[in-house]
């Protein structure tokens, strides 16, 4: 009965226990690479798409925040590699957490990091939320 789903892959939650490498420590097929640390939230972007049809499903993400000390040291690369991957399932839209968000309550408004070529690289609708005033 919902209109759509948005898959949570952010602020430390599960998909970035095992997206980041500062959190995930496997030694298994969801551990070490970049790929492999992807593997589980891109299953759960299939499954659900497959279920109920990627026009009807979005993702957020926050390659760039350290929400529950879940940082990442090359959190560019976990962006790009996710927005590119994302494109294999068409869904409706990839939502990211600005750069300058490292957490609920810090800010930088100094950052020198862009969401830009995540942008470029995904095909659907592409929001960003973060660090916005009026």
């Amino acid at each position: 009965g919902f209109d759509g789903i948005e898959i949570h892959g952010a602020y430390g939650y599960l998909h970035e226990q095992f997206m980041k490498d500062a959190v995930n420590d496997r030694a298994d097929e969801y551990g070490g690479s970049i790929e492999n640390r992807c593997r589980f939230t891109l299953e759960v972007v299939e499954a659900i798409a497959n279920e109920i049809g990627p026009e009807r499903v979005g993702i957020r993400l926050s390659p760039y925040a350290e929400f529950m000390e879940s940082g990442d040291t090359n959190p560019k690369a976990l962006g790009l590699y996710m927005a590119n991957a994302l494109n294999k399932y068409g869904i409706l839209y990839c939502h990211m957490v600005e750069p300058r968000m490292k957490n609920v309550l810090q800010i930088d408004d100094q950052c020198p990091h862009s969401l830009v070529p995540m942008r470029k690289a995904f095909n659907g609708t592409f929001i960003t939320n973060g660090g916005f005033d009026y």
